[in-house]
């Protein structure tokens, strides 16, 4: 979104609640462009953030953000964005209730409906929708790495005022409907849970043609059960409603594309996924709500999704193990 002179959004004091890979990002290029901000963090994040500053490299240039750090929000701000993880969003706004009473709140996560269920904490409705298409890396305390840009897309309630104030910082975008747009963003998450499992980048599992097999059968599940379901999946990243359609039905030596697209989109720089990160980390995985969602959208069909349900237990597998698997068991799956 372009901001005209004379058109630039005032100063706000804005939290953001969780500054992750994706909430730091955030966090800093607002702070860049001289908001008041104040990131929740918690550990060694906390202590590096306070330390030093959060600090952010990559595709969005080099900024020292000195942001106020804290574990829990202590003043009410004008604007309030959530960019926990979906495993701990309800407890971060249970923790933080009596700060967000009637502050406008975007809710940025995987997965679907997170506004929905956060507008129903809260007990109001001024909450929005977004999606973050950046990918970035938090695997040191304080430290980001996008390693490649993307739009932020908002939508729903409030989805005007986070754009105007967003889209001085950061690529920005609205959706018509941000339940279509998520439903894309998870197909496009679909390249999460395979690199988690065997502990490589998303660049070389999509390189891996067994390893592409399932991944494509993983976005096939995703499509037919999102359609199914009366979704109208909306245009992110370059994935069109058309190519959905084509995930969905084409042949496989065609559909691969879109996971070929995807890889060259996300560039040289090795990216690990979100969920692999958080395994790294020894942190809860969000797969319930990537994968595990496509199998409940199923279920509510009285469907099944095999592949989805399949990865989902083996991320689980190496959550608890703590070790990565050989490629060769998840080839078998496609």
């Amino acid at each position: 979104m372009a901001i005209e002179d004379g058109q630039r959004q005032p100063r706000q004091r804005i939290a953001v609640i969780g500054a992750g890979a994706i909430g730091g990002t955030i966090a800093a290029r607002l702070d860049a462009i001289g908001h008041h901000v104040t990131v929740t963090a918690r550990g060694e994040h906390l202590a590096a953030v306070r330390a030093h500053g959060l600090r952010l490299r990559g595709a969005f240039g080099l900024h020292t953000a000195r942001v106020t750090a804290l574990e829990l929000l202590q003043d009410a701000p004008d604007l309030a964005i959530l960019a926990t993880k979906a495993t701990g969003a309800a407890a971060a706004i249970e923790a933080n209730h009596a700060r967000l009473a009637g502050v406008p709140l975007l809710v940025v996560q995987n997965g679907l409906g997170g506004e929905l269920a956060a507008a129903e904490l809260l007990g109001h409705g001024r909450v929005a929708g977004g999606i973050a298409l950046m990918a970035a890396n938090s695997m040191e305390p304080g430290v980001i790495t996008v390693t490649a840009a993307g739009d932020t897309i908002v939508g729903g309630a409030e989805g005007a005022r986070f754009a105007a104030v967003l889209g001085e910082a950061l690529p920005t975008s609205e959706t018509p409907s941000i339940e279509g747009a998520q439903w894309t963003k998870l197909l496009i998450n679909m390249v999460n849970a395979l690199p988690a499992i065997v502990g490589h980048s998303v660049q070389d599992v999509i390189r891996d043609p067994g390893l592409r097999r399932v991944m494509l059968a993983s976005m096939r599940e995703t499509t037919q059960i999102g359609l199914a379901s009366g979704v109208r999946f909306q245009p992110l990243q370059g994935l069109t409603p058309l190519m959905v359609r084509i995930v969905a039905s084409a042949p496989r030596r065609i559909a691969q594309q879109v996971p070929l697209r995807i890889k060259e989109r996300l560039g040289d720089v090795p990216n690990l996924g979100s969920t692999q990160q958080s395994i790294r980390r020894r942190q809860p995985t969000e797969v319930d709500h990537i994968n595990g969602a496509v199998v409940a959208a199923a279920a509510r069909l009285g469907r099944e999704a095999p592949v989805n349900a399949a990865l989902v237990e083996l991320v689980h597998e190496v959550e608890r193990t703590g070790r990565f698997l050989p490629a060769s068991v998840v080839r078998r799956l496609a």
